[in-house]
């Protein structure tokens, strides 16, 4: 009965610890999006206003929010092996959100991404509001969820067709140079239409967990599929699991964890609520490959032994997504190309007059 009592407390600790540091990533990485975005409202006001406003510098991470251009320069840099001049920002910020897929699964997703974790929020309010969730039956939510991928092929299909100079005329041209001044007013003057669909995707975010990124985000579809190749995954121990099916239920994209040995889904952003919740010590883990061990099964040790040195724990993804996103904005900043230097009477030219710049 002791051990059942300090068993449930380490857990109920363990869950603490991870909701701790997974939304304290979340908190940090809005707070810097909110800062980014603010400065480059002022920067873009400066010019649009003659220099009458505040002068502040261009904020290049802005450009995390341009991930056509990302994907389009990343294109470029393979294929030239060089790195661009224009928008390079967005390529190294999309390069490192692939590393992180590519390390601990979409933990770009439920960590670090603002809309998701905008999204995550609505839907939680939701289950407050109405005491449960929605889901789509399952012959429609299969297709839904194909909608993200045929999205990603669009892009890839357009990105795949154009040559690297055909890229390079693009990034040059008025419309490239000023694209994220072109993101900044699709939200400043938002149309009718766009209106009118965010509100619904919103309203529908409080019913349906994570219904832009289950359904319709290429961004995320993207990162699912390079998250195949990720060697940490959600494992299940069943000799150490107790059968009692609350991860699965804790699982926001509704995966089967009670049954499944491993992870695989390209739907897991390693949120790690399944391994939260789960009231039997080192059953769920998220790890690599458990080690073999000599002594008998089901013993308390020898399971504890098999994962040792290979789960990660919250507070260590979170150090591994500071180390991999800070490590390439520091490497790209050290080497000279995070920044798109331009020269001032290009700003002075452009951006006052983006709002009536159409796209070539």
């Amino acid at each position: 009965m002791i051990n059942q009592f300090e068993n449930a407390m380490t857990k109920k600790k363990d869950w603490r610890n991870v909701r701790s540091w997974r939304h304290a990533a979340q908190l940090a990485f809005a707070l810097v999006n909110i800062y980014l975005c603010a400065q480059f409202y002022l920067w873009v006001r400066y010019y649009e206003t003659g220099g009458a406003t505040l002068k502040v510098a261009r904020p290049d991470g802005v450009e995390g929010w341009l991930p056509i251009a990302g994907l389009m320069n990343l294109k470029y840099a393979l294929a030239t092996f060089t790195i661009p001049p224009i928008h390079a920002a967005a390529m190294f910020l999309l390069a490192a959100f692939l590393l992180v897929s590519l390390l601990c699964k979409k933990a770009f997703c439920s960590w670090l991404c603002p809309v998701g974790t905008l999204s995550e929020a609505l839907w939680r309010l939701g289950r407050r509001l109405f005491g449960r969730g929605f889901w789509p039956p399952r012959w429609l939510d299969l297709p839904l969820r194909a909608l993200k991928y045929f999205l990603l092929a669009f892009f890839f299909y357009i990105v795949a067709a154009m040559p690297a100079e055909a890229i390079q005329a693009f990034m040059a041209s008025p419309y490239g140079l000023i694209a994220d001044v072109k993101m900044l007013n699709f939200f400043r003057y938002l149309g009718a239409t766009a209106a009118i669909t965010i509100a619904a995707l919103a309203v529908g975010s409080l019913f349906i967990a994570n219904l832009w990124c289950r359904y319709l985000c290429p961004y995320g579809a993207l990162l699912g599929l390079v998250s195949i190749l990720s060697p940490f995954k959600v494992r299940r121990d069943a000799e150490a699991c107790i059968d009692c099916g609350r991860c699965a239920k804790a699982c926001p994209a509704r995966l089967p964890v009670e049954r499944k040995p491993q992870i695989r889904s390209v739907e897991c952003t390693a949120c790690l609520s399944c391994v939260a919740v789960c009231p039997a010590r080192n059953a769920l883990q998220f790890a690599l490959p458990p080690a073999k061990t000599a002594a008998a099964d089901g013993d308390a040790a020898t399971i504890a032994q098999r994962w040792r040195g290979r789960a990660l724990s919250g507070a260590t993804v979170a150090l591994l997504l500071a180390i991999v996103v800070g490590g390439v904005i520091g490497a790209a900043k050290w080497s000279g190309h995070w920044q798109t230097r331009l020269p001032d009477e290009v700003y002075w030219q452009l951006v006052p007059s983006a709002q009536q710049m159409a796209h070539p």
